[in-house]
């Protein structure tokens, strides 16, 4: 079983919940684990919230991407942008661990904890920002699109 969409969003805040929904009533109507699902919309949230604050000019309300794909076992979610990009630091910088008072930085700090794998980075030729992330599902036993 596959089960894919993509949808562009403006970059709004209320955008952010808009893309949440998408993603738990899909995951629901295909029988995730909703503790699975809970953690994926959290990780969604974060990451479309980055995209909204960071994803291009101040005065500019470009769209950003949103895609999901369910996909046997693994639910892969990419959120994409047209801001300025997201640039590694040059050297490696210790390991931050956010406060749950802090009102920034805490987005990919929280994305990290709720998926399996997480990428961040740049889509090629072009400006902006790509965060990927996947996380192995499980299936409520009634799940009427589980994976065979």
């Amino acid at each position: 079983m596959s089960i894919w969409w993509s949808i562009h969003l403006r970059r709004d805040a209320a955008s952010v919940p808009l893309a949440r929904r998408l993603l738990l009533g899909t995951m629901e109507t295909a029988g995730v684990d909703p503790d699975i699902s809970y953690d994926l919309s959290v990780a969604l949230s974060e990451a479309c919230a980055n995209a909204v604050e960071h994803g291009g000019d101040s005065d500019s309300s470009e769209a950003y991407r949103v895609t999901a794909y369910l996909d046997g076992e693994k639910c892969r979610i990419e959120v994409a942008d047209s801001g300025p990009g997201f640039r590694p630091p040059s050297r490696p910088v210790p390991a931050r661990v956010a406060s749950v008072e802090d009102e920034h930085g805490r987005g990919l700090c929280l994305i990290q904890a709720l998926a399996d794998h997480v990428h961040i980075g740049g889509k090629p030729g072009l400006g902006g920002t790509v965060v990927s992330f996947d996380k192995l599902l499980k299936w409520r036993e009634d799940a009427p699109l589980i994976a065979v």
